[in-house]
């Protein structure tokens, strides 16, 4: 009678709690089928919520942890508190995508899957929620060919995005760290590329009327110009390495740069990020 009891009881509640409690992880792809898996995240990226983000509609760079989901380009909207964005892809190979794991798309109800959208171009377009810029979003992704649901993060780079984009105050400046006219030394962190590149740290740093310029040694001579939003930097003269000198737009947050190699068979632009740490400034000798 007690174990009749007991098995109605445990029948009634998986009942209750409905068809996520019978999840079909055979429609979930295993670390088998799916490519190498990629860490989006930079070493020293801070979240960024809507609320230091002006209203807006802006381009933004988005990296996956799979090369076989291939975001064309992006279009981050910021309004009312919140964020979205328009990812458009490079193929058609994808019906669904769902926010949160694998796992949860394959339980989840039909209504919180976002269905591809065409756009004028023909390609097809997935809007999804953003929580927050510099920050892993997680996003399952469901594979027309295969029938499976792939798991998928998903970083929205903050650095990709104008200055205008965020509220003021936002930036560590020199303005707002209250820097005399001077010379400093600060210590300087370098990502992105291939990870074999290095710059000199601490870097020298020059202040004049609250605007900062660094200088910046690379640890070969392969490179001949540099771009910082945009504007074209040559470097300066020196025989054993790459010297430039740059504006420092920000502290303590990673700078969006451009280094030009020649190391290659033809030049090649590499996108590389400087991190300025404001708690290491220190008075030249």
């Amino acid at each position: 009678m007690r174990k009749s009891l007991a098995l109605s009881l445990t029948l009634f509640m998986l009942l209750s709690m409905g068809t996520a409690a019978f999840a079909d992880t055979s429609d979930v792809a295993d670390a088998s089928q799916m490519t190498t898996v990629q860490d989006v995240t930079e070493e020293g990226m801070v979240p960024v919520y809507a609320g230091s983000l002006e209203d807006g509609e802006y381009p933004v760079t988005v990296e996956c942890s799979s090369s076989m989901f291939r975001i064309e380009s992006a279009v981050l909207t910021v309004r009312d508190g919140a964020m979205s964005a328009v990812l458009t892809m490079s193929g058609k190979s994808y019906l669904y995508v769902c926010p949160g794991t694998a796992k949860e798309a394959a339980s989840a109800d039909e209504s919180a899957f976002v269905p591809f959208a065409e756009n004028a171009d023909g390609a097809h377009t997935f809007t999804v929620p953003v929580e927050a810029l510099d920050a892993p979003v997680s996003c399952a992704a469901y594979s027309k060919n295969k029938e499976l649901w792939y798991d998928r993060s998903l970083l929205f780079r903050a650095d990709s995005l104008p200055r205008s984009a965020f509220k003021d105050g936002f930036f560590t400046t020199a303005s707002s760290l209250q820097l005399a006219d001077g010379r400093y030394l600060v210590e300087v962190k370098l990502a992105g590329g291939s990870g074999k590149a290095r710059v000199q740290s601490p870097a020298e740093l020059s202040v004049k009327d609250g605007s900062c310029t660094a200088r910046i040694g690379w640890s070969s001579k392969n490179y001949d110009y540099m771009k910082v939003e945009g504007e074209k930097i040559l470097p300066v003269p020196n025989e054993e390495y790459a010297a430039f000198e740059i504006p420092v737009l920000c502290f303590d947050r990673p700078m969006a740069v451009i280094a030009d190699t020649v190391a290659m068979s033809e030049p090649h632009e590499i996108r590389y990020t400087l991190c300025f740490d404001s708690k290491s400034l220190e008075a030249a000798p």
